[in-house]
């Protein structure tokens, strides 16, 4: 999985990992930390950091494959886009309406 895949997965499913993994994650794929920025931050080993990422990662992962929330929100993005291309002004007012409540 690359960052940017990830990060949407953290976006959706942040809240169900532990505060540590979050901590680490948050570094790694929120600032854009390498792995031995963190270990030396948190005063650990690099491969702890490693290996907590890909658990992480995993989880994430898992998450989805039940939840399928990432890959709904995308179909409703391109469903909303779609009714902006084919609507007057005031369905398109509702539409962004409905978008303000996908990302709040």
């Amino acid at each position: 999985m690359d960052k940017i895949e990830v990060n949407g997965l953290l976006d959706f499913y942040e809240p169900l990992l532990t505060e540590r993994q979050r901590t680490l994650c948050g570094y790694y794929y929120r600032e854009d930390w390498s792995l031995q920025e963190i270990a030396e931050a948190e005063g650990i080993s690099r491969a702890a950091v490693h290996d907590a990422v890909k658990r992480c990662e995993k989880e994430l992962a898992g998450y989805e494959s039940k939840l399928h929330c990432v890959e709904s929100y995308k179909k409703r993005m391109r469903i909303y886009e779609q009714i902006r291309k084919q609507a007057d002004e005031e369905i398109i007012r509702l539409v962004e309406q409905c978008i303000e409540t996908e990302t709040e």
